[in-house]
């Protein structure tokens, strides 16, 4: 598996400092699990962060504070960070997101939302959404545009839409610049991983009465 397309600088960096929502956090540590490339980036960042933190004013804490953080990491707080784990590259779905269904592509809970697209929404907290699309081969999604960014990271078979080809693995990165339509390819049926954090922006009429009705 070749992959092309990764993550831009600024996501793995507020990846690192914790600034993301949780979506967000998904969908990197996820694409970090089986990219090694971007994985040895953000390890880059997190060697920056860790300089910082070492030339910060000590400051002293409450005797307590270790058995409050084990605390807080065994609770597993809602809205933190997913951990990337390296994950075998025929694992459709790596961790961590095996983790937030709960099992395999067996076990997604997909609904339709017209045209043979399917999609399950993942429960996150914070400003963003997280949802699995399952795209049948040779199938679009409805043209649109973006009111924020989307992130989607394609986990099996492949699209094309106006910005290039995305296979497994790869990352398109869409804002409110970015006008496409994702086609599934014909041979396989397209599963991706995608985060917004602002409902898109549909031409059609039909895509528009239903969009508040599938939550996209």
């Amino acid at each position: 598996m070749t992959i092309k397309h990764h993550l831009s600088d600024e996501l793995l960096m507020g990846y690192a400092a914790g600034a993301l929502p949780e979506a967000f956090n998904l969908v990197i540590a996820t694409h970090i699990s089986i990219c090694d490339e971007c994985r040895s980036r953000l390890a880059s960042f997190d060697a920056v962060g860790g300089a910082v933190l070492e030339d910060c004013t000590e400051m002293a804490i409450s005797d307590d504070s270790l058995a409050a953080t084990m605390a807080l990491i065994e609770r597993e707080v809602p809205g933190s960070a997913p951990i990337a784990v390296p994950s075998a590259m025929d694992d459709v779905l790596p961790e961590p997101l095996r983790s937030y269904v709960a099992g395999g592509v067996e076990d997604i809970a997909w609904r339709p939302i017209g045209g043979g697209v399917r999609q399950a929404i993942l429960e996150t907290s914070g400003d963003a959404t997280a949802r699995l699309f399952h795209i049948p081969a040779g199938c679009a999604v409805p043209d649109h545009g973006h009111q924020g960014t989307e992130v989607t990271l394609v986990l099996q078979g492949a699209f094309a839409d106006e910005d290039g080809r995305f296979a497994r693995g790869d990352v398109e990165i869409a804002d409110q610049d970015v006008h496409h339509t994702p086609v599934a390819e014909p041979g396989e049926d397209c599963i991706c991983l995608a985060v917004t954090d602002a409902p898109l922006r549909f031409n059609a009429f039909l895509p528009r009465v239903a969009q508040r009705f599938i939550r996209i």
